[in-house]
């Protein structure tokens, strides 16, 4: 594709057919709108309503599910088929209502081309469909326009800007030019004579002739990216899945063994099968799906209190074991407000604090705080900072906001705290005119008083006003400026921007002859009295340094993408506390002239990538994820948009997001601050915990009750429970202590974890072993109960049944409080800590009851009511789990101790 900002005017008229002056003519038009097209992007069809419901029944676990249901009619337990079939729609409605906005990036994309354009053809202006534009087609644009194809500026005014934030991460509008850039590879924000599709512009008039239409643009390129990259499963869905077959596989080989015995010991057909579906209903924990969305769904309303907004369910696990952040940095580690942090004036540099639009910090000389107005120059370069500034600052109950330029915002800010008010200035010194910013002045200047005693007052780029600079204020006198003057300031000013400060200088000038509206900038701007050097930076935020803090306890690392400069990318960085001696930073050059192999060793050491483009953007996250790391990727603009949708979970800003990160995005931050990011990790790993926990109780419990009926038919003993025992009690009276777990409070200490490997099961062998020892104890006590009450008892199959039902569920409701940690004893983590697992165990209990006594449910469960022993008997024997871990547990602290662990 032809590079148009290394090529003159001259050659890009005639490249393209057209006429600098003219445009192009009708015949021209219809044969390059027949070669290149509308000047539109291709759009995706997005998933419809129906396929996003049919696609939450496509994981192995629902269709396994399905399967219980179907046997269950089958053999005419409607209950158990009704049962199993409202879990599975409850699971389909929660998680349609979460994703049902459908990925929408393109026809986001086109919301941001405008639609009409000024075009220039057969000499004639026009007002046409942007849709229309082709190739060769002469545009005019002025302040406020959206710019409707890549073109090449031939003409503009001194003033002309673009706002090309949402394309290339440029917090600042661009000043452009139309002269020829000889480089070969220009980065897209350096292309100073290009404008781009989806950009708009800030202030000036221009011309410019179309190079690239449709999806042939930068933006284009973009939605082609979009495109291109596939969606993937996130962890949790892939173990899940993992773990769905495995159970279903040891269910048909239980099932078989089961099925076998009870044939070889001569039971008849019929019985055996139905003996078989009961183990075969035990072993599936039926509600596990459901349990896991509605946990996330939870942890979704919990996010939305700590400023995350999640878009897809499965990513608030994903965080849970996010490696490494890739941040913007503009308005996510700084808060996108430039605040003054020094003031170069009468030869002492003076240091100010606060942070952002904000009237509020000090001002400090030689480390002691002092008044401003102690020191008449200090005031001076305020005045003028004042004087010469076209913003202003508003207050909106808390927040402070800048009309205008941030820049003077931040001038503004540094002039009210030394209680300078910018109104009080303007009334003794009335606005007479301005002469705008040009990029070839580098100047700004504002002609205040009357037309016979007027004062120009300027600020600009140091080196440039200073050249223009005969006088020099250190005092309440001025006094000619000397080389030595020079020398001072220049070193000053190199070293305020050595330190990634941006730096003006201010000046001013009393016109002595009487002023004319409309006066030319080089009368004006010379002859000026040097007043000092005011440098400024977009802090980082103060909650930042400590979320990076716990990033690094946590093992997660850092790393700042940005379109800004290199050198203010790694004083934020340093100044975070990411960036340190041995880390290196690359620029978007840099980073192209690497090749694959020497990236990959060296990407641990490189936390910071300044004027990037979305292509550095895609390959910087491709080399982390093929290294194994799980990766989050934050972004606000349309550059970010390939890179939210590669990384693991896509971030994008609520405040200053574009709505095509906002539709590619897995999760949005409502305040754009990166503090919020990782108080979302932390909920994510926290949700993940209580997955595992709720997991671990309903295996648990499933595994005690397949070993009931298992070893009752390996030793002959009676079925000692009904299929309808088993399903209610996965269903009813496991499902409300598993959802409690779901929302168990954070640990305290999981951002001193390091972050769990992607490939770790959602059981680890420890866990299992756990699980299986701690279901084989629980089976233990309801065969316990069934066979005292049938056998020592004598009181019939029934109660025996009604005995051991009840055991298996009381047994399971104090096993839910053991769940809770794996380490520490329930009465460490507090009793009435998790209110919610205490309620949900007596709701459950109460349930169990009515099974048991109400008369309608006997029918239906084939129970009877128990006597007072049977209940002490009962109860006694379905606490033992609870006992039994407490006792394991204070051997494990005794153990570690000893270990010195």
């Amino acid at each position: 594709m032809e590079q148009w900002w290394n090529k003159d005017i001259e050659y890009t008229v005639q490249a393209l057919s057209t006429d600098i002056n003219r445009g192009l003519d009708q015949e021209s038009i219809k044969t390059k709108l027949a070669e290149f097209g509308p000047n539109k992007l291709r759009e995706s069809k997005g998933p419809s309503a129906l396929s996003i419901f049919v696609e939450q029944f496509q994981d192995f676990i629902v269709w396994v599910l399905t399967g219980a249901a179907l046997v269950s009619g089958f053999l005419r337990e409607w209950v158990d088929a009704l049962a199993i079939i409202a879990i599975i729609i409850l699971n389909a409605i929660l998680g349609f209502i979460q994703e049902f906005r459908a990925e929408k990036s393109l026809a986001a994309l086109k919301k941001l081309s405008s639609p009409f354009s000024k075009v220039i053809r057969d000499g004639q202006s026009h007002l046409i469909p942007s849709s229309e534009i082709v190739p060769g087609d002469l545009i005019e644009l002025e302040a406020g326009d959206n710019v409707p194809a890549d073109s090449r500026i031939v003409w503009l005014t001194s003033n002309f800007s673009a706002q090309e934030a949402s394309l290339t991460g440029e917090s600042n509008p661009v000043f452009k030019t139309n002269s020829t850039l000889n480089e070969e590879d220009v980065p897209l924000a350096d292309r100073a004579n290009m404008v781009y599709f989806g950009t708009s512009i800030s202030s000036g008039k221009a011309k410019a002739i179309v190079t690239e239409t449709g999806m042939n643009t930068e933006l284009g390129k973009i939605a082609g990216m979009i495109q291109d990259i596939p969606k993937e499963t996130t962890p949790l869905q892939k173990k899940l899945d993992e773990f769905g077959r495995w159970i279903v596989y040891l269910c048909f080989v239980l099932v078989g063994i089961v099925f076998i015995l009870e044939w070889i010991r001569g039971g008849k057909l019929i019985d055996v099968f139905l003996t078989a579906v009961s183990l075969a209903v035990a072993a599936i924990p039926e509600g596990l799906p459901a349990v896991v969305t509605i946990a996330l769904a939870l942890g979704v309303q919990r996010m939305v209190k700590r400023h995350a907004l999640i878009r897809k369910l499965p990513s608030v696990e994903t965080l849970g074991c996010a490696t490494v952040i890739c941040s913007d940095k503009t308005g996510t580690l700084t808060k996108n407000e430039m605040t003054v942090r020094a003031i170069y004036a009468g030869g002492d540099l003076f240091q100010v604090t606060g942070i952002g639009y904000e009237p509020k910090g000090d001002f400090i000389l030689n480390e002691n705080r002092i008044s401003a107005k102690d020191f008449s120059y200090l005031i001076k370069a305020l005045d003028l900072c004042v004087l010469c500034n076209g913003a202003q600052i508003t207050q909106d109950k808390n927040s402070y906001k800048v009309i205008g330029d941030p820049t003077e915002g931040a001038l503004l800010t540094a002039a009210a705290k030394a209680g300078i008010s910018k109104s009080d200035k303007e009334k003794d010194l009335p606005f007479l005119d301005e002469i705008p910013f040009d990029s070839q002045r580098k100047m700004m200047t504002m002609i205040r008083g009357t037309s016979k005693k007027a004062i120009a007052f300027v600020k600009g780029a140091p080196d440039v006003l200073l050249n223009n600079c005969e006088k020099i204020e250190k005092g309440s006198e001025a006094r000619p400026l000397t080389d030595s003057d020079k020398e001072e300031i220049l070193k000053v000013n190199d070293t305020l921007a050595g330190s990634a400060l941006r730096v003006l200088a201010v000046a001013y000038r009393e016109l002595s002859e009487e002023y004319k509206i409309g006066a030319d900038s080089v009368s004006i701007e010379r002859g000026l009295t040097f007043i000092g050097l005011v440098a400024m930076i977009d802090p980082p935020r103060k909650e930042a340094r400590d979320a990076i803090t716990k990033c690094k306890t946590a093992g997660i690392k850092t790393v700042m993408i940005t379109g800004d400069h290199k050198n203010t990318a790694v004083a934020v960085a340093k100044e975070l506390g990411f960036f340190n001696n041995d880390s290196i930073a690359l620029t978007g050059e840099e980073l192209d002239a690497i090749g694959e192999e020497e990236f990959a060793s060296e990407i641990e050491k490189i936390p910071v990538y300044a004027r990037v483009s979305p292509e550095h953007k895609l390959r910087i996250i491709r080399a982390w994820r093929k290294r194994g790391d799980i990766v989050a990727m934050t972004g606000d603009g349309v550059n970010d948009a390939p890179a939210l949708k590669e990384s693991d979970i896509g971030i994008a800003m609520g405040i200053t997001g574009t709505d095509v990160t906002k539709e590619v995005s897995d999760m949005v931050i409502t305040d754009d601050n990166f503090a919020s990011i990782v108080s979302a990790i932390e909920e994510g790993r926290g949700i993940y915990d209580n997955i595992k926990k709720f997991i671990h109780y309903l295996l648990s419990c499933n595994a005690g009750e397949i070993l009931v009926m298992f070893t009752a038919s390996l030793i002959g003993l009676p079925t000692p429970l009904l299929p309808i025992h088993i399903l209610w009690i996965n269903l009813v009276t496991d499902g409300f202590p598993a959802l409690a777990l779901g929302v168990d409070p954070v640990s305290p200490d999981i951002m001193k974890r390091m972050p769990r490997h992607k490939d770790e099961g959602v059981l680890t062998k420890k866990g299992a072993m756990a699980m299986l020892t701690q279901g084989s104890f629980i089976a233990f006590c309801s065969l316990l109960a069934f066979v005292l009450v049938l056998f020592v008892e004598k009181e019939g199959l029934a109660r025996a049944r009604t005995a051991a039902f009840i055991v298996l569920s009381c047994s399971q409701l104090f096993h839910s409080f053991n769940c809770r940690s794996a380490v520490d004893s329930l009465f460490k983590i507090g009793i009435f800590t998790n209110k919610k697992l205490i309620f949900a165990a007596l709701i459950s209990f109460f349930l169990q009851m009515s099974a048991v006594y109400i008369p309608f449910a006997q029918k239906i469960f084939k129970t009877e009511p128990l006597g007072l022993f049977d209940w002490v008997l009962v109860i006694t024997i379905s606490s033992f789990p609870l006992w039994a871990m407490e006792i394991v547990k204070a051997f494990g602290k005794i153990k570690k101790r000893d270990q010195g662990i």
